[in-house]
């Protein structure tokens, strides 16, 4: 009976140590996120029933769309060791392009629908990416920081975007560019959903399977060492910002479908979306780190999580206030987990 009693104290020890261990390897793989996610759902799943329904789980999948395709950009660029502040202005610079070019295509001839819908949406992209060139050729080229190009960049686009237009959203798009690719379902599912799954299945296949995805991570781990290695650093980071635009640019096409009209103000929070989604991901800030798949479910946490303060009637100011915190935190649980991973590999 004693070397039962016995067995069992020790095996409660060994237990406890296993479970410790599971949850060091989750943090250090996944960082803060599996947590935000627990208290998520414990969370407003107990105090709004409407949260975890059918009709609001389509309503957040559709809403995390414009997000997820943002937040994989900037996951690109901080994977680099850098960031992109102008990504929310790449999005009103699309839609703004975009409205315009459909606008005075259908207005010339109302039955070129399709055509006023294809030239307004390659625009919109050529916009954007354009962007995200000029963006690359001043960090990769000229060596400008990545915070004083895509800051710089930020403030020109959006002037810009606000002289075009004047202040005043672009009316006149085509009712079928909303219906479809804004409020448009195939078998049930939005067609969003379709479009960013997609995107993230390439960008799966080239952060994994490429060398340029190879290379994003060295480049962000060690530049030095890229540079020594033979890795064309400059092309990789002129690629990287590229990459970024154009999935901006593609976040703004969306979104303008869903608007249903040209705004220049669109995309006013989503630096700081993007970059939240990436560090709540478990995307470094000092480079080199990161998965997608985390990226895309920190994103999809986020609108959730916004979502569920809406349905609890939390004001859209404290929001904001929330979601400063919840950065924060993240950033603080990255620098806990870089200095932990750092200590394990010194012992």
């Amino acid at each position: 009976m004693a070397d039962a009693g016995l067995a069992t104290v020790e095996r409660r020890p060994r237990v406890g140590t296993a479970l410790l261990r599971l949850l060091r390897r989750t943090f250090v793989h996944l960082g803060v996120l599996p947590l935000l996610l627990v208290i998520l759902l414990v969370g407003f799943g107990t105090w709004e029933p409407r949260f975890l329904s059918r009709q609001n789980l389509f309503n957040v999948a559709r809403q995390a769309t414009y997000l997820t395709v943002v937040s994989m950009g900037q996951m690109i660029a901080l994977l680099t060791g850098g960031f992109d502040l102008s990504v929310g202005v790449i999005l009103a610079m699309t839609s703004v392009v975009l409205a315009k070019v459909m606008a005075s295509t259908v207005a010339s001839d109302p039955t070129a629908v399709g055509l006023a819908i294809g030239l307004g949406i390659l625009a919109g992209l050529g916009a954007g990416t354009t962007m995200g060139i000029v963006n690359g050729i001043g960090v990769a080229v000229l060596n400008v920081s990545p915070f004083m190009m895509t800051l710089a960049m930020a403030s020109i686009a959006f002037g810009l975007a606000l002289f075009m237009t004047g202040g005043v959203p672009v009316y006149g798009m085509p009712s079928q560019f909303g219906a479809t690719l804004g409020f448009g379902k195939l078998l049930g599912v939005p067609v969003p959903v379709y479009v960013t799954a997609v995107l993230v299945l390439g960008m799966y296949v080239l952060l994994n399977w490429t060398r340029m995805g190879r290379y994003f991570y060295a480049i962000g781990g060690n530049i030095k060492a890229s540079i020594l290695s033979g890795v064309s650093t400059r092309w990789y980071l002129f690629m990287a910002y590229v990459l970024v635009g154009f999935l901006a640019s593609v976040g703004g096409v969306m979104l303008t479908a869903r608007l249903e009209t040209g705004e220049a103000n669109i995309g006013a929070a989503m630096p700081l979306r993007s970059i939240a989604a990436c560090v709540i991901g478990g995307v470094s800030l000092r480079g080199g780190t990161g998965r997608l798949g985390s990226v895309v479910l920190a994103a999809v946490f986020i609108e959730w999580f916004e979502n569920g303060m809406n349905l609890v009637r939390i004001q859209s100011y404290l929001q904001m206030v929330v979601l400063g915190v919840l950065l924060i935190f993240a950033v603080v649980m990255d620098e806990v987990r870089h200095r932990y991973v750092a200590g394990m590999r010194d012992g």
